[in-house]
């Protein structure tokens, strides 16, 4: 882990880190979050459509925990981020933080918790004023409290770009005058600010050189550990997310296909969605790459999320698709130790559906695309491809 600049008497006491994540106090309850963008036309501007970006979702972030969130670009990750944050209002499902209901709060309503949920986003360029400086920007957030940290805003502020391995001397820099990496720890800063309880990260390394990344996400570990933070964490890099999280939820097409503690669900995944995703990680080890390939080959494209398919959504890429599967949308069901997965026919798993075993029409063409094609072709074959970071979820 690379080292940050840690001032004396400023580690917080967490006695939750040692506990089991299946032990510690639920902070973040989510359930049946729906959040829908109304796609309107005419002159009266009826809606004729809606867009579905996540369409009923359910989970629980610990105290303490990190939880990582990957799926491909515009399965509705990002949006989802949002919404639990409450930059976004939800159109449907309920948010609860620390027990309290903040599913519909207004703006008067959810001021005081701004403290406690902060988020930091994607884009390092985008999200910070280039008209203010760094000082500025990072002591936005007590302005907006009306809060007069001890010592003063500036001494508060330079310890702060301290603590995320900044020179407290680039307080009256402007933002066009650091680099990519430096102006995403810019925005750690300003998101640490007022000591917040839940940190939602949206792809908070994907718009960063490689070189830079490990340093970004070895910061966060750190501050994690000193102050006691929770995060969620929005990738699309499966070995960040395998680096960080405690817990990994799996999404496609705005809904939570499997989620299942790290070391589980990389060992043994049970969705087919998941299974192909982690057979198209590249192979670091040169030794390994003239091996026998289990690459999964996806044919066809992702649905509409304006008109997503009836059943189970991923059906329509599926090698092991049947009938039920067109037809019967499967539930998020714990079908190991903390390991939930939607599916009829689930990997490494006992099988939900055994008397269906009429194969669709997609299934059967996947599974004599896997067996006709060599794994040793050319880069240019379709393969189940992990999502680019540098497009936003809608």
């Amino acid at each position: 882990m690379t080292d940050t600049n840690k001032t004396a008497g400023q580690t917080a006491v967490v006695p939750a880190q040692g506990r089991p994540t299946e032990e510690r106090d639920v902070l973040l309850d989510v359930q049946g979050l729906v959040k829908h963008f109304p796609i309107k036309k005419g002159i009266l501007q009826r809606q004729v459509a809606a867009v579905r970006a996540v369409d009923g979702i359910d989970f629980q972030v610990r105290r303490g925990e990190t939880l990582g969130v990957v799926g491909e670009s515009g399965c509705g990750k990002s949006t989802m981020g949002r919404v639990i944050t409450r930059l976004q209002e939800p159109t449907g499902g309920s948010i609860a933080f620390e027990g309290q209901d903040i599913t519909h709060l207004k703006t008067g309503g959810m001021r005081p918790l701004r403290r406690d949920i902060q988020m930091i986003f994607q884009d390092p360029y985008g999200s910070l004023n280039p008209r203010h400086t760094i000082g500025s920007i990072v002591s936005a957030p007590f302005r907006l409290q009306g809060e007069t940290p001890e010592g003063g805003v500036k001494k508060e502020v330079q310890r702060l770009l301290e603590l995320v391995g900044l020179n407290p001397e680039h307080y009256n820099r402007y933002p066009h005058e650091f680099s990519g990496g430096q102006r995403q720890r810019i925005g750690i800063a300003r998101a640490l600010a007022l000591k917040p309880k839940l940190v939602v990260a949206d792809e908070p390394v994907s718009a960063l050189d490689v070189s830079i990344q490990a340093q970004v996400v070895n910061l966060l570990d750190d501050l994690q550990d000193e102050l006691g933070l929770t995060y969620v964490i929005i990738a699309h890099d499966l070995s960040v997310i395998r680096h960080v999280s405690d817990r990994i939820a799996v999404m496609y097409l705005g809904k939570i296909v499997e989620l299942a503690d790290r070391d589980d669900l990389y060992a043994t995944p049970m969705h087919p969605y998941t299974k192909a995703l982690l057979s198209a990680v590249p192979v670091p080890d040169p030794k390994r790459r003239g091996a026998k390939s289990e690459r999964i080959l996806l044919r066809g494209d992702v649905p509409s999320p304006i008109n997503p398919p009836a059943g189970c959504r991923f059906h329509t890429r599926c090698w092991k698709a049947t009938d039920i599967c067109g037809k019967q949308e499967p539930p998020l069901l714990q079908l190991g130790t903390g390991h939930q997965v939607a599916c009829h026919h689930p990997e490494n798993a006992a099988d939900q559906a055994p008397e269906d075993t009429e194969l669709l029409s997609v299934a059967k063409q996947a599974i004599e695309s896997v067996t006709l094609e060599s794994p040793a072709q050319s880069p240019a074959e379709p393969t189940a491809e992990t999502p680019k970071g540098t497009s936003k979820d809608e």
